[in-house]
């Protein structure tokens, strides 16, 4: 129980999850009482009453309150501090999770759930569904809690903001899809957007003063009140020969340290970062659509909508919930509910597409540069031994963008003009090269494409 007896353990737990459920039982319940009273009831089923051949209206303010006395009553049980009492995730689900999921299958379901909340959306944004999901995610982190592996990565106080991040971002993104669904379905009939309806002018003085001073006050006491339950994650001062394992970077680097078992740190934490930089600074000049300014839409900006989406969502975001909450001890994947065991090794073969092409397919050493030879021969011997992964990176980055404007992307071509539409394919490339990397690192462990140690060069 990591330092703590199990009595201990649930004693802690409880003390936390009791409020936890009243929490999300009073949530449910404010959600019934809003429904009622703003005359949004809609009657989802009805009950028969037995012997009668009459049935009672069950309405969505009925279920919510339903709900929320499920919650209730889980608050309750999880308070008892009774390891038996207490709802807990099954040991199965939690065998299966921990056993079914890794780097691969994390990376591929995240994408996999985007594409059908996209394809999807417009059942999704309901409010209805959304609030569903919305409370399975809460009952899923409760339910969790009582797995001590599981409570001391979340629970931990440098993680526990990145756990509030990502409900937020939940919340945020659902909200910016939901206008954006309502707008798409305003245009279509040639009503006015959401945003054009709520044109209303707001005086700096005092309205937006107030609202900023109200929640600057409310921020300070949310502060105050986070200070006093938990402690400020402090270690002792930095000493060489006690290194933290794992050794993590600040949680919104965490995208950048995961990057580096794909790429070289030049790449990792140079070049990509700056294309990122670069990349933000070229979109007004590389946005030709005059479209969606000023209003939340997805059709009318289809193309960018997806881009950003995935950038963001899953290359960003999802890599810092992996490095944050997934990545133990020597950099290993852990399943959710796994202890963390600095002793867990995962043998690992790093491969290169040289030695590929010429030890597998050619079955012949690598070209090496006779002894004492000059600087010129010894890069003309390098760059015959990894002529196969520049021949492979150069026609990704040279010859992709003119097939992509003669084939899928004409369209773009013909409106962007050749030097706007090469630094925008060319952007998109850099960004496609890091999944395209992870792939190739999961499924044929190649480590890097090209590889030329004597001058700290891989790629």
């Amino acid at each position: 129980m990591h330092g703590l007896t199990e009595a201990q353990f649930y004693a802690r737990v409880a003390s936390f999850l009791g409020p936890y459920y009243i929490a999300l039982a009073l949530m449910n319940g404010i959600a019934a009482l809003s429904l009622w009273r703003t005359d949004r009831l809609k009657t989802w089923f009805r009950l028969p009453i037995p012997l009668t051949g009459k049935s009672v209206p069950v309405t969505n303010a009925v279920v919510w309150l339903l709900v929320g006395a499920v919650f209730a009553g889980m608050a309750g049980l999880a308070g008892s501090g009774n390891g038996e009492w207490m709802p807990s995730m099954p040991e199965a689900v939690r065998d299966a999770i921990n056993q079914g999921t890794g780097p691969v299958v994390y990376s591929a379901g995240t994408t996999l759930v985007l594409l059908v909340l996209y394809l999807l959306r417009s059942f999704f944004v309901i409010p209805a569904v959304a609030w569903a999901i919305w409370n399975l995610m809460w009952l899923f982190l409760g339910l969790s809690m009582t797995d001590p592996d599981f409570y001391e990565i979340v629970a931990k106080p440098d993680n526990v903001p990145i756990v509030i991040l990502v409900f937020l971002l939940a919340f945020f993104t659902w909200l910016g899809t939901y206008r954006a669904v309502e707008n798409d379905k305003r245009i279509a009939k040639g009503e006015p957007t959401l945003e054009q309806l709520e044109n209303e002018k707001v005086l700096v003085w005092p309205d937006l003063v107030y609202i900023e001073l109200i929640c600057m006050i409310a921020l300070s006491a949310i502060l105050i009140f986070w200070a006093i339950e938990l402690q400020a994650p402090l270690e002792e001062a930095a000493n060489r020969a006690k290194t933290p394992n794992p050794s993590k970077a600040p949680w919104y680097f965490l995208g950048l340290q995961e990057m580096l078992v794909y790429y070289d740190p030049w790449m990792a934490g140079v070049v990509l970062p700056s294309l990122i930089i670069v990349g933000l600074m070229a979109i007004p000049y590389l946005d030709f659509n005059k479209k969606g300014s000023g209003y939340y839409t997805i059709k009318e900006r289809r193309f960018s909508y997806i881009i950003f989406q995935f950038g963001f969502l899953e290359m960003w975001v999802t890599l810092i919930v992996l490095g944050t909450l997934l990545r133990g001890p020597n950099w290993n994947f852990f399943g959710p509910y796994e202890q963390w065991d600095a002793h867990k090794v995962e043998a690992l073969v790093n491969v290169y597409l040289s030695d590929v092409f010429w030890l597998d397919l050619l079955d012949r050493s690598p070209p090496i540069a006779p002894a004492e030879s000059g600087t010129l021969v010894q890069l003309l011997y390098i760059g015959l031994r990894e002529l196969p992964g520049i021949a492979l990176v150069l026609g990704y980055f040279i010859v992709l963008p003119p097939v992509l404007a003669l084939t899928v992307m004409r369209g773009f071509f013909k409106r962007m003009g050749f030097l706007r539409f090469m630094l925008m394919t060319n952007l998109l490339l850099f960004m496609a090269a890091l999944p395209i990397k992870m792939v190739l690192r999961w499924v044929f462990n190649l480590k890097y494409l090209i590889t030329i140690p004597e001058y700290f060069l891989n790629f």
